[in-house]
Parts: C-alpha cells; sequence; structure tokens
C-alpha cells in the first residue's frame, strides 16, 4: 500500500510539470510568432542580390528601347518624309551586317538650364562605334536630327572625340555622317568648345587615317569645320545643306533672297565651290558610294596602297589607245576614257567629276593595287591649268602621298590659264600648289605625255624635273615652251603668209615632238599607247620597295 501511494504522488507530480511544461511552452509560441514571421519574411543576401539585378536589367533594356527609339516614332517618320533615313538606319547600310559595335548608348548631357533636365535621351542624340567595310575596320559617328534636332552640346562632342581618338590609337579611317541643326543654345560656350575639341582632333588626325564626312542633312554654323578638315565630304542632293550662315541671315545682312539649296546645296558645293567633293541622288547611295571609296584607301598611314585578287591581265595591250588621240591637235578628247582603259576593268572612282572638269582625279586599281590618277581632259577649256584645277589636283596629290597611294600623271596641257580673272584671282598662288604638292611627293610618281606639254604646265605636272620617278611620252607627244603657231610669231614677228607657215612647219619639226626632251633624259622612253598598261603596272611593282624622304623640318610653307 505505501509503495502503491508514493506511486500515485509520482504519478501526481509528473502530471503538474508536464501541466506547467505545456503552459510556458504555448506562452513562448505565443510570444515568439512575430519574430518567427519576421525572420522567414525577410530576403537573403542572395535573394535581394537577384532582385536588384532584375531592376538593373530592367532599367537596361528601357534605357536601350529608349535609346534605340531616338527622339520617337513621330520624329522618325518625319525624318523619313524628308527623303532622309534615321542615324540608326544609315549605319545599318554602311558598315557590314552585324559589325557594328556601339560605345556611350547611355550617354546624356548634363545642361539644366532652360528645362533641359527634363530633356534627356540616352545617346544624346548622336550614335557612335566601330564597324567593318569589307571586313576592314572603321570608325564612325552619326547624328540624330530626331533628338533635339541632332545639336550638339557638351557630352555629344566628347561621344565623337573618344571614337577619334581611338581611331588614331588602332589606326582605322574616321566616318562622320553630319544631320544637325548646329551649336545647342542651352549649353552655350560647352557646345563651342565641343566642337573646337572636334577640330583639334580632325587636324591631328589629318594625313595619319582617312577621314570622311557625310552631309546627310543641314549642317551649318560652326559645324561645318570639321567636315571642311577631312579628306573627303559628300552629300546628298536636294536634303542635304552646308553653310556658314542660313539664308535668313543673309537676307538681314546683305538683303539676298536664297533658298537652302541655293545658299549652300549639294550642287553649289560640287559645282562651284568644291567644298563637296561629290554628290548622290539619296542617302542609299550615298552610303554606298562611301563604301566603294573606302575600298580604295588604306587604313591608315602606316599601311601601303590596299592591293586585291583580280583577274584583269596586266599585260593586257589596250589597241584603242593606239587611236583615241586626234591627229587633229585642235581637237578634244576625253582624259577619263584614257583612264577606263588603262585600269583593271575599267572602273575608276572619280573625285569631283562636276567641278573643275578641266582636270580628271580619281582612284582605279593596276594589277589589283590602288592608283591614283591626275589627268587634264581636254574636252574642257583644252586642258588649261587655272585656279581651281590646280586647288582640286594639288589636294588629291597630297593625299595620295599621306596614304601610300602611288600617282600616275596623264598630261595633256597647253599652259595655264591665261586672262585678268585668273591673274587677279591668284593663279600664281593657287598654281605653285600644285607644283609643290608634286614636288614635295614622295611616293612613286609615274608620268605619261599623251599629246601637248607646254610651258610651265609641263614642269607642273610631275615633270622629271619635280622627282617624276618615271616620265613616258606617246609619239605624238609636244614638249617645248608653247605651240609651234604662237611660237613662230613671237619669234618671226614680221613673217607673214607662206613665210609664217613655213617657219611654223619648221618650228615643230624641230621641237614639238618628244625627241628633244628624250635626248635631254626628261623623258625616259617613248613608248606605244598599246602598251601604256603593262608599262605602268611594271613601274608600279618596280618602284614598290622605293624609300624617299624630304629634308627634316616642322612643316613646310605651301602657297596656301
Amino acid at each position: 500500500f505505501c509503495k502503491l501511494s508514493k506511486m500515485m504522488r509520482g504519478f501526481r507530480r509528473l502530471a503538474q510539470l508536464g501541466a506547467r511544461v505545456t503552459e510556458q511552452r504555448v506562452g513562448w509560441v505565443a510570444t515568439s510568432r512575430p519574430a518567427l514571421a519576421r525572420m522567414y519574411s525577410t530576403p537573403s543576401p542572395l535573394e535581394e542580390h537577384l532582385a536588384k539585378g532584375a531592376k538593373v536589367e530592367a532599367r537596361l533594356e528601357d534605357m536601350r528601347e529608349r535609346a534605340l527609339a531616338g527622339g520617337g516614332e513621330a520624329r522618325r517618320e518625319a525624318q523619313h518624309k524628308k527623303g532622309r533615313l534615321t542615324a540608326r538606319e544609315r549605319i545599318n547600310l554602311l558598315v557590314d551586317p552585324g559589325s557594328f559595335r556601339e560605345y556611350d548608348m547611355f550617354v546624356e548631357h548634363r545642361c539644366t538650364y532652360f528645362g533641359m533636365e527634363k530633356s534627356t535621351f540616352p545617346g544624346d542624340g548622336v550614335v557612335v562605334g566601330s564597324g567593318r567595310i569589307n571586313g576592314r575596320l572603321v570608325f564612325l559617328f552619326s547624328q540624330d536630327f530626331t533628338v533635339l534636332g541632332g545639336s550638339l552640346g557638351e557630352m555629344y562632342a566628347k561621344k565623337i572625340c573618344k571614337i577619334m581618338d581611338k581611331a588614331m590609337d588602332v589606326g582605322a579611317p574616321v566616318i562622320g555622317i553630319n544631320d544637325s541643326g548646329g551649336a545647342r543654345i542651352q549649353e552655350g560656350v560647352d557646345s563651342l568648345a565641343g566642337y573646337a575639341d572636334i577640330f583639334q582632333r580632325n587636324v591631328m588626325a589629318s594625313g595619319v587615317i582617312p577621314q570622311i564626312s557625310l552631309i546627310m542633312g543641314p549642317c551649318a554654323g560652326g559645324a561645318v569645320y570639321s567636315p571642311a578638315l577631312t579628306d573627303f565630304t559628300f552629300m546628298v542632293d536636294h536634303t542635304s545643306y552646308l553653310y556658314v550662315t542660313g539664308p535668313d541671315v543673309v537676307k538681314q545682312v546683305t538683303n539676298e533672297t536664297v533658298t537652302h539649296d541655293e545658299l549652300g546645296g549639294a550642287q553649289v558645293h560640287t559645282t562651284k565651290s568644291g567644298v563637296a567633293h561629290n554628290s548622290f541622288d539619296n542617302d542609299l547611295d550615298a552610303l554606298l558610294g562611301v563604301r566603294d571609296l573606302v575600298n580604295y584607301l588604306p587604313l591608315s598611314n602606316s599601311e601601303p596602297a590596299p592591293i586585291v585578287s583580280t583577274t584583269d591581265d596586266p599585260n593586257r595591250i589596250e589597241r584603242a589607245l593606239d587611236h583615241i588621240v586626234p591627229r587633229d591637235p585642235f581637237k578634244a578628247y576625253d582624259m577619263k576614257h584614257v583612264i577606263e582603259k588603262l585600269v583593271d576593268f575599267g572602273e575608276f572612282y572619280e573625285i569631283q567629276p562636276t567641278y573643275a572638269k578641266n582636270i580628271v582625279v580619281g582612284f582605279g586599281r593596276m594589277d589589283g593595287q590602288s592608283v591614283g590618277f591626275v589627268g587634264n581632259n581636254p574636252v574642257s577649256a583644252s586642258g588649261t591649268l587655272d585656279i581651281n584645277a590646280s586647288v582640286k589636283a594639288a589636294r588629291f596629290v597630297r593625299f595620295c602621298d599621306a596614304f601610300n597611294i602611288p600617282v600616275v600623271t596623264l598630261v595633256d596641257v597647253p599652259g595655264f590659264l591665261p586672262g585678268t580673272a585668273q591673274e587677279y584671282g591668284g593663279i600664281i598662288r593657287h598654281g605653285a600648289k600644285l607644283l609643290y604638292a608634286f614636288a614635295e611627293a614622295t611616293v612613286p610618281k609615274i608620268t605619261i605625255i599623251t599629246r601637248k606639254a607646254f610651258g610651265g604646265a609641263y614642269d607642273v605636272m610631275s615633270s622629271k624635273h619635280l622627282r617624276g620617278d618615271i616620265n613616258y611620252a606617246w609619239p605624238q607627244a609636244e614638249v617645248a615652251v608653247m605651240g609651234a603657231k604662237g611660237a613662230a610669231a613671237i619669234l618671226h614677228r614680221k613673217a607673214e603668209g607662206e613665210e609664217l607657215h613655213a617657219k611654223e612647219q619648221e618650228y615643230m619639226e624641230e621641237f614639238s615632238n618628244p625627241f628633244p626632251a628624250a635626248r635631254r633624259g626628261f623623258i625616259d622612253d617613248i613608248i606605244t599607247p598599246s602598251t601604256t598598261r603593262m608599262r605602268i603596272i611594271e613601274d608600279l611593282n618596280m618602284l614598290s620597295t622605293k624609300q624617299q624622304s624630304n629634308p627634316l623640318k616642322k612643316h613646310g610653307n605651301i602657297p596656301l
């Protein structure tokens, strides 16, 4: 009984203890539930990191979409209605598919004046980056008129400067597509500083990497000087304009009434001013034209002229050249036809075809190698050298020399164009530019006199005296101070009629032929015209290892 009684007391104590424990556990759970809820609802560091990443990705995608949209659908449609492509459409057509790599897509301006903080666009109105044209690296920028009118500000300019610096670092051409309303007035002097920064880089890059400008919309005010500093400038008919001051300012200052096209359109700059090197009917043709040009150019001045494989026979005899020059010395022929017979497959890329037509300049290939051609053209002003022709050819020769492109010169020149307009306009100074360019050039220089080479113009047109490497003459060539008729009239002032005619014939026999120059070594050979292509290609191969330099100096003082 006693043992049973003790057991019962033990059970009662155990029950009491269990009740107390249960009560304590229930109370603990009740008081700890909020803490547990908070513990299990707080995200872990990993969850926080993933959530943050998702937000960044969403924001990135939104900014990318905004950048790609430019100024919006309405402004893009307005651009198309004007006959213009958008900035990104132009890039996509210019470079090889899938090769464009954009930089600084998310750059925005920092201006807070005039409510500009409310008008920000990723990219700030210009698309910059690198791409490839036929597999060869180029850097480019394309101004976006749909974003703030393509106006240039501080960050906009920094984007352009960055890719220009990179192009210089790696040695690749820069192509600028201009379509801008000018400086961003709201940013004040920062815009002007941006232009000057670009100009400085244009100058530093000159002669180091090819620079090409496409004017595909308005380009006015200070903005015009960047294209002017580049090597080639191309425009689009009726949709691009290039001028320092617009029609409204001209009207206020001079009381002249002109349209955008009349003041600074493509036709003005390709036929009258010579500022642009060619014009095209539309954006597409312009972009394809630039692609063609790039194929002829080295990527930088540290590379030789590009060479491509060709199936055109280097020993091809072109019989048509034996008859292309008329027997009548006063009858014209087109020097472009001569060039087309010489180059591979007749493909000649002419530069400034509608400006100073009395001289022809451009690029062709001979046995696959890029060559620069300069030729007097008798179909225009008898092929005389005037102010515009001299400047046009001089600039082209200097470009070829800067970028290691051999120069072939075709000569049929009766002299410099006489007249007060030329003398008052400075033909002496401008003609000296062409002389300077040929004399300074150290690239291979091959010259062919096809018919006339008279007076000082003979000297200027890459003569042996200006370090011409190979100088040829065709059999009908005349190398003399002047033509027989003029020379006879001066030498025999009193002669008339049959006597004067006899003196002309005497002068022709003695001087109006290539033999006096050949006897003195001023002409290396008198060649059959049909063999000209073969001879030039042989000489280019021989001259491929030419090494020549000018005296050490800071720079020359060309008569600008």
